[in-house]
Order: C-alpha cells, then structure tokens, then sequence
C-alpha cells in the first residue's frame, strides 16, 4: 500500500492516542499492515502508555498532603496538583517522560539498610531523583528498538562518551552472577546535568535499569545541602512508584538508583553488588 502522504512519527503517537480522524486512522492500519517493524514499534507506544497510567493514575487519587491540609493559606491547592499529574501523563506518552518529575509527589520511602548519616540521600529524594529514575525505567525498559543509545556490544565506547559528558569516570557494574546482562546504556536529562542510565535484561526479558548522577555534588556546590558533595557516609532506600520498584542510595558525589517491576529482595541483592563493585 502506497499512502498519499507518509506517515509521521507524531502521527504515530497521535494513533496510539485514538487522535486521529477516522479516515487517516484506516489509511495508518493499512500502512502498519504492511510493516511489521513499524507496527511491533507502535504496539511498544501502547505497552509504554499502559504502564506509565500504571505509575502515574494512583496519583490522580492521593489526598492532599498534610502539610497543604494544614497550611493557613495554602500555595498549591490540591486539584492543582490532580491537573499536574494528568498533565504529566500525556508529556509522557508524547516521549517527554522525564519532564513530569515536578508533578509528581515524594515517594513512599523506607530505610531498609542504613549507616550513617542521611542528609545527602534525603537531597537526592527531595530534588525529584528517585522520581526521574523511575520515569526513565518505565519510558525505555518496554522499547524493543531503542532502549539503549549504545549497546553493550560497544561497552568501552559506551563509557568513554557518558564519562565525557557527565565530567567524571562512569563504569557499568557486571550483573551476570544475578542474572542480568548488560543490554548497553544511555544519557538522559537529569535535573541539571546529564545521567547516565544502563539497563539490563535476564533470561525471562525482564528489565532492570542503573540510573547514575552526579548532582549531589552540584547540590552541595548550590548551598541545598553542606557537605552533599563530600557525603562519605552511605544509606540505602527503598521506594515505590506505581509497578516500579527502586531502591538507591548516594555513594560521595554520586547517587545510584536501581529500578525495575522485580520484588524488593532482588533489588536489594542488585544494589549491594553494584555498591561493591562501584564504592570508592
């Protein structure tokens, strides 16, 4: 089938929407019909959309919190937020998933392994950190064609470039002892500087993401917290948002966060042979 006019990605994105008039939309069918790969791409959209409601949806319901319901003159009144999160949705499903990190709320966060003191962590909790890597596991993990910038096959290359541009050597942790293989990696938008995200998969597909910044420091640098960028002390937390689980801490400049649908045990066994691998 030859259409009159291609098709688009926004178009494809606006398929996955139901936004599209009817008549393109049959032209589109026809034109996915005959494409296999652009149609396994399109369906990966759907399975993304699904799972970022998933994670996003439970918010539109929370009550507010307490420190609005209490709040003599309240500055962000809760229906504002419900609209902020809906919002947050379609950027998303427009592939702009990392964009919705202010409109989401803190995590449910628990201490599960700790030494130390916490103030560097709770930076890396407060500036949206944990919220990002979550958004990043649920926007890539399902990408079939993409989910990686470089691929493992090209590891040194991988390494060299996330080093050059976060400005600090960037290692990737060997997982196959647990029973994940390094897929390869990428670089994302953090909430200042760039981070780096390495994903891996285990013989069932399953997906696991390391999402690696090196903010902490530039908060210390910014006067958010004393001493953020010389923290040498190091806790491990675990929180959840939606179906993804992560668990992540801050090792001196650097916080880890360890994302994916597998239980709090696995992610746990994860995260303290990265921390052994990568600790100082």
């Amino acid at each position: 089938m030859n259409t009159e006019r291609p098709v688009t990605e926004a178009e494809l994105h606006a398929y996955v929407d139901e936004q599209l008039p009817a008549e393109r939309r049959r032209e589109i069918d026809a034109y996915l019909g005959e494409r296999p790969e652009e149609a396994q791409r399109v369906e990966a959209y759907r399975a993304q959309k699904r799972d970022l409601h998933a994670l996003f949806d439970p918010v539109l319901d929370e009550a507010p919190p307490p420190r609005i319901v209490h709040a003599a003159r309240p500055r962000t009144p809760w229906y504002l937020q419900r609209v902020a999160a809906g919002l947050a949705i379609a950027l998303i499903s427009g592939a702009t998933g990392w964009a919705v990190r202010d409109a989401m709320q803190a995590p449910d966060e628990r201490s599960t392994v700790a030494r130390g003191s916490g103030g560097a962590i709770e930076v890396a909790a407060s500036s949206g950190f944990v919220q990002r890597a979550a958004v990043a596991h649920a926007v890539y993990s399902p990408d079939q064609r993409r989910a990686v910038e470089i691929d493992a096959a090209h590891e040194e290359q991988l390494l060299t470039w996330l080093s050059k541009r976060m400005g600090a050597p960037i290692r990737a942790p060997h997982l196959q002892a647990l029973g994940y293989a390094l897929e390869g990696g990428r670089l994302l938008p953090g909430g200042q500087s760039p981070v780096a995200q390495f994903m891996y998969r285990d013989e069932a597909g399953s997906k696991l993401t390391l999402y690696v910044s090196n903010e902490i420091a530039d908060l210390g640098a910014a006067g958010e917290v004393s001493g953020a960028s010389k923290n040498t002390e190091t806790a491990f937390r675990f929180a959840q948002q939606g179906p993804i689980n992560v668990f992540y801490w801050v090792d001196g400049p650097f916080g880890y966060a360890i994302s994916a649908g597998a239980d709090r045990a696995v992610l746990a066994r994860v995260s303290a042979e990265v921390y052994r691998q990568l600790g100082r």
